[in-house]
């Protein structure tokens, strides 16, 4: 049971001598150099984009905003270079574009001429976002160009932040500057407010600037006052007057009923003379008014040929001569009882039925109607005009009063005016002034300057022989990697260097291409099968079809003869491993997967010296296309390595034209 457990020979035998220690300890660092190292070259790629060599080309020629100059470009291009993102070089379009043609630069970001334009477009007719152009090659690297894509994204949002507050700072210093002069016309509007108080006072002194209105309102008023008094007393007269004789109107037309009343209507009649100076007496002042009364009566009378009228009306033409001239003084109240006494004779006259009176009585009462027709239009006249002059009066007074404050507010609002008109005037003027400033869009101005501020700024990317999946991009990595694996699996099958025609005493290099024509010959068989199959199972279709295939033939070739001088020179037990520690090393410094900048720095330096390294480079331009000087170096290189290799091989069977006792029993034996 514990010699189960026990070691054995097997391990032993690694204890005797140098090269079975070295291949020991070879094997058992083996996976460290597989894992350890490749998780070192490829730790944080994603965190080392900033080694990645880009080109920044600004050629931004600036706009003018409000009146200051915006200078979008410098402000973005500086921003970039600032934040150390990634390895920016500032280059002119004509060195970008060979830069990224020749893989001097994985892309290329570029800053276009009308840049500041469109970031200050919100505020124009033409709204439209400001354009990031990258420019991409896969054949520099394809995962390099998912970094772009990833890095564009990052610098759009950077580049967005920066150009959305400028845009918004744009738009907003139009609305200050359109603010700005709809204060001013608030200003305005406000000595606008002022000017119409200081008009509406005005208005309450308008009457100021009409004073001799007022002052002959003043005269006006007072004659109107006048004349109310004089038509009220006119209208008592007149009542008092028109009443006598109404009744002696309404007593002639009794005289119809019968003679015998006759001499009762002389007496009403007498009673209304009486009456009448009677009320003559109480008139006093308004003795106009009585000889009006009394000459109508007169000329009503007279209007009447019977000549019971007549003798009336001769009868008061002695008062109306008295009341035109004399008046109603002492020395006319004789004249008047005159008068009293003769309408007492005229009673007799009329109540005598043999009078002459009597005779012409009936002719009386037809003018008796008339009379008193007259006298009720008088009547109702006196009243009307007594009413007006009353309403007159009264109009007048309130006019008066309404003159003074219409002076006064005249004055006030000639004052006012003139800075009602500037204040109004300055309001029309900022106003203008402010709505010229203020954007006037239609719907659909209003919805792309919406867009640009929400995303003033977007991507114009712009491939160059772009590979058309995923695969296609990985492939110049993937396939020289299996040819290289086929390589090694083809080596364990075949020796590196026949011993017989060493033995024989052939030249070196015969020896040496006697056994390296059959490892190429399935080499070649490899690749057949190889392309033919990812080209139509897979889909991988490259744009230079012989020419993949040739540079194919090219690398397994070069393989083959490498790791046949490993073979050949370290022997075939430690030439295996060197070979696996060689396809380490090539795996993480050929820049096949990620871009060698982001690996180690000890990879960087390897680079160059990685076969793998030319042998990407040429199957990427002979895959998505873009051939350059590039894909010459890798053949010049591959085609050195490859006679490099024979050459060390060739070496190496010349050594081995010696047998010792390691030849003939080997340390180490795979």
């Amino acid at each position: 049971m514990l010699a189960g457990m026990s070691l054995g020979t097997e391990l032993k035998r690694f204890s005797r001598g140098v090269m079975p220690r070295i291949a020991l300890v070879t094997i058992i660092l083996m996976p460290l150099l597989y894992g350890a190292m490749y998780l070192w070259a490829f730790w944080n790629p994603f965190g080392e984009v900033n080694k990645v060599p880009v080109a920044l080309v600004n050629i931004d020629r600036g706009a003018m905003v409000q009146g200051k100059e915006l200078n979008a470009g410098d402000q973005v291009s500086q921003a970039l270079l600032d934040s150390g993102e990634l390895d920016l070089h500032v280059v002119s379009p004509a060195e970008a574009a060979q830069g990224v043609s020749d893989g001097t630069y994985y892309f290329s970001l570029t800053l276009p001429e009308n840049f500041s334009e469109a970031v200050a477009s919100p505020t124009s007719d033409n709204p439209h976002k400001a354009q990031l152009q990258f420019t991409f090659n896969d054949v520099n690297n394809y995962l390099a160009t998912i970094i772009g894509q990833n890095a564009a994204q990052q610098v759009l949002g950077q580049v967005g932040a920066t150009i959305g507050a400028q845009s918004v700072e744009t738009v907003l210093l139009g609305l200050t500057d359109a603010g700005a002069g709809l204060k001013q016309a608030a200003d305005g509007a406000q000595e606008l407010s002022a000017g119409m108080t200081t008009a509406n006072d005005g208005a309450a002194q308008l009457a100021s600037g009409s004073k001799t209105l007022a002052d002959n309102m003043v005269t006006a008023r007072d004659g109107a006052a006048t004349l109310a008094g004089g038509t009220a007393q006119l209208s008592a007269g007149i009542d008092t007057a028109t009443g006598g004789v109404l009744a002696l109107t309404d007593g002639l037309g009794q005289l119809d009923v019968g003679a015998g009343q006759l001499g009762n209507g002389a007496t009403e009649l007498s009673g209304g003379v009486t009456q009448v100076v009677d009320t003559l007496n109480v008139l006093g002042d308004t003795q106009a008014q009585a000889t009006q009364l009394v000459s109508q009566a007169v000329a009503a009378l007279r209007l009447n040929p019977d000549p019971v009228s007549q003798q009336i009306a001769n009868a008061l033409v002695p008062a109306q001569d008295i009341l035109r001239t004399q008046g109603f003084s002492e020395s006319t109240m004789g004249q008047l009882a005159e008068l009293k006494s003769g309408a007492q004779q005229l009673a007799y006259q009329l109540g005598d039925p043999s009078s002459t009176f009597r005779a012409g009585l009936s002719a009386a009462v037809g003018g008796g109607g008339e009379l008193r027709s007259g006298l009720v239009q008088l009547r109702d006249g006196g009243q009307e005009v007594n009413a007006g002059a009353q309403t007159l009066s009264s109009g007048l007074v309130q006019l008066t009063d309404g003159s003074f404050e219409l002076a006064t507010g005249a004055a006030q609002l000639a004052e006012g005016t003139p800075k009602l008109q500037a204040g109004a005037s300055e309001l029309a003027t900022k106003l203008g002034e402010g709505s010229g400033q203020v954007p006037s869009w239609t719907d659909e101005q209003r919805t792309a300057a919406a867009q640009t501020l929400s995303s003033p700024v977007e991507l114009q990317e712009t491939y160059k022989n772009r590979a058309a999946t995923f695969g296609t991009g990985f492939a110049p990595f993937f396939l020289p990697l299996a040819l290289f694996v086929g390589g090694i699996i083809t080596w364990m099958l075949l020796k590196p260097l026949q011993n017989r025609p060493i033995a024989n005493g052939l030249g070196a290099l015969r020896v040496v291409l006697a056994s390296y024509w059959p490892a190429l010959l399935i080499g070649v068989c490899q690749v057949i099968v190889m392309y033919v199959v990812v080209h139509f199972g897979v889909g991988l279709h490259a744009t230079h079809v012989a020419g993949t295939i040739g540079f194919l033939i090219l690398i397994t070739g070069t393989y083959m003869a490498l790791i046949q001088a490993f073979n050949a020179i370290f022997g075939v037990s430690v030439g295996r491993v060197v070979t696996l520690a060689f396809l380490m090393l090539q795996l993480v410094s050929a820049g096949g997967i990620y871009p060698v900048e982001t690996t180690a720095k000890p990879f960087q330096i390897i680079h160059p010296f990685d076969p793998m390294t030319y042998a990407v480079n040429g199957l990427r331009q002979l895959t998505v296309g873009g051939i350059d000087s590039r894909l010459w170096v890798s053949i010049a290189v591959l085609s050195g390595v490859l006679i490099a290799s024979l050459t060390a091989s060739s070496l190496a069977a010349r050594r081995n034209r010696q047998w010792t006792m390691d030849r003939l029993h080997p340390p180490i034996e795979v």
